[in-house]
C-alpha cells in the first residue's frame, strides 16, 4: 500500500468515525420526520438537530435565541433570552474515543503509519468543521470553533491510543515511527530511576482506583434505576412523545448515561452534583426545585437516605485496595523505604483526585436558562475529597503493610 493509499484509508477510517456519531442520533430523527410528521417538515431542520446532538456530546457550547414572536406570545419574564446550552452529552465523545482506537490501530498496521494517522486527523477536523458550519441557524447555533477542535481533539486523542497500542502488539511498523523511548524518558530512567519507577506505579494506582470508583457507581446507578422503573416510566407517559420520539429521548438518555455514572461517583465522593442552582443530591441530603421532564432523572433520590453516608468508604476502599495490590511492584522496584512508600501512596491519592476532578469538570455544565445554568458537581469539590480520601486509604495501606514487613519475626525455639 503506498501513501496516497495508506492516506485514502485513513480518511475512510476518519469519515466513518464522523458518519456513526451523526448517524446515531439521525437515524431516529429521520425517522420521526418520515412517519411522524410526513415528510412535511424540511429534513434540514432534523439533520441540524443531530449534528447539535453529536457536537455537544463533544463538549461544544450550542447558543439558542427564541424566535421573538413566541418568546412576545408567552409573556414570561426572560422568554426571549439567549440560552446556552453547555453540558455534554458524553456518550458521543465515548463513542468517538472507542471508533477512533480502533482506526487508530489498522493505521498502525499500513506501511506509512504517519501519514495515515495525521490525514484522518485532519480529514477529521475537516468533516468536524464542515458539520458545524451546515447546523449554523438563527435559533440554534453552536459555536464554529468549538465544533471544528473538539471532536477533532477527542478522535485524535482516541486515534493515538489505537495507534500506540497497535505498536506496542507487535504490529509491523511503517517507516519514520519511532521505535525506542524518547530521550527525556531515558534520562530520567537513568538518572533518577526509582522516581520514574514510583511515578508509574502511583498513576497506575489513581487511574485504578477511579476506575474501581466508577465500576462501583455504574452498578449502583443500574440498581437505582431498576428500582425507580414505576417513576421512570411515568415520565415517559407524561411527555407523550410517541414511539418515535420516545427513541429519539431514548438515544439522548444513553448518551447522558456516562454524565450519571460520575455523577453517581461524586455522590460517593461526598459532594455531590447539583440539578439547578440552589439544588443538592449529595449523602448528606437531597434537595431538589422543579427538575426538566427527562424520564430518566425519576431516579433521583427524595429525602434523606438513613446510613448514605457510607457511600464515602467507596473510594477509600478503592484506594486501600489499589495501593495493597500495587505494594508488591513498589517493593519489587526497590522502593521499599518509608518515603517512598508514603509518597506513593500520596502519588495514588493526587492522581485520582485530578482524575475524579477533570471528570466532575468534563459532566458538568448548563443545561438550560435560570436554574439550569448549573447542572452537575463542582470538580474542585469533588476532586479535592477525592485526593483525600484516595489518597489517606492508599498511604494507610502502604505504610500498615510496612510496618507488618518490619516487624521481626522470632525464631522458632
Amino acid at each position: 500500500m503506498n501513501r496516497p493509499l495508506t492516506a485514502l484509508f485513513a480518511a475512510l477510517e476518519a469519515l466513518l468515525v464522523v458518519g456513526v456519531g451523526i448517524g446515531i442520533p439521525l437515524v431516529p430523527l429521520t425517522l420521526m420526520w418520515a412517519f411522524q410528521y410526513g415528510l412535511q417538515v424540511d429534513w434540514a431542520v432534523f439533520w441540524r438537530a443531530a449534528v447539535d446532538t453529536w457536537l455537544l456530546g463533544h463538549g461544544t457550547d450550542l447558543t439558542f435565541t427564541p424566535d421573538p414572536a413566541l418568546a412576545a406570545a408567552l409573556g414570561l419574564p426572560g422568554a426571549g433570552d439567549t440560552i446556552v446550552a453547555t453540558i455534554a452529552l458524553l456518550g458521543f465523545a465515548l463513542i468517538t474515543v472507542a471508533l477512533a482506537v480502533r482506526a487508530g490501530r489498522r493505521i498502525s498496521e499500513t506501511p506509512h503509519p504517519r501519514v495515515g494517522l495525521l490525514v484522518s486527523v485532519a480529514v477529521f477536523a475537516v468533516l468536524s468543521l464542515g458539520a458545524t458550519a451546515t447546523a449554523l441557524h438563527p435559533l440554534a447555533s453552536p459555536s464554529l470553533w468549538q465544533g471544528s477542535l473538539l471532536p477533532t481533539l477527542v478522535f485524535a486523542l482516541g486515534v493515538a491510543i489505537g495507534f500506540r497500542l497497535g505498536l506496542r502488539a507487535g504490529v509491523r511498523k511503517g517507516p519514520g515511527v519511532p521505535g525506542a523511548p524518547g530521550r527525556l524518558s531515558t534520562m530520567i530512567d537513568d538518572r533518577v530511576p526509582q522516581l520514574r519507577r514510583a511515578v508509574v506505579i502511583a498513576a497506575t494506582g489513581g487511574v485504578a482506583s477511579v476506575f474501581l470508583v466508577l465500576a462501583v457507581s455504574a452498578l449502583a446507578l443500574a440498581i437505582i434505576v431498576g428500582i425507580s422503573y414505576g417513576r421512570v416510566i411515568g415520565l415517559y407517559e407524561g411527555v407523550q412523545s410517541g414511539v418515535l420520539g420516545g427513541i429519539a429521548l431514548t438515544v439522548v438518555q444513553l448518551a447522558f448515561v456516562p454524565n450519571l455514572v460520575i455523577w453517581t461517583a461524586s455522590w460517593f465522593v461526598g459532594p455531590g452534583f447539583a440539578v439547578g442552582v440552589g439544588s443538592s443530591v449529595s449523602p448528606l441530603g437531597t434537595v431538589v426545585g422543579p427538575i426538566p421532564a427527562i424520564p430518566v432523572l425519576g431516579a433521583l433520590p427524595a429525602g434523606d437516605w438513613a446510613f448514605a453516608f457510607v457511600g464515602i468508604l467507596v473510594p477509600v476502599l478503592a484506594g486501600f485496595v489499589t495501593a495493597t495490590v500495587l505494594r508488591p511492584r513498589l517493593l519489587r522496584a526497590g522502593l521499599d523505604g518509608r518515603w517512598w512508600l508514603l509518597g506513593s501512596g500520596a502519588g495514588i491519592g493526587v492522581v485520582g483526585g485530578l482524575l475524579l476532578g477533570a471528570l466532575a469538570w468534563a459532566s458538568a455544565g448548563a443545561a438550560g436558562p435560570g436554574r439550569l445554568s448549573e447542572v452537575g458537581p463542582s470538580f474542585l469539590a469533588v476532586g479535592g475529597w477525592g485526593a483525600l480520601e484516595i489518597g489517606l486509604a492508599a498511604v494507610l495501606a502502604l505504610a500498615v503493610a510496612g510496618l507488618r514487613t518490619r516487624t521481626p519475626v522470632s525464631p522458632p525455639r
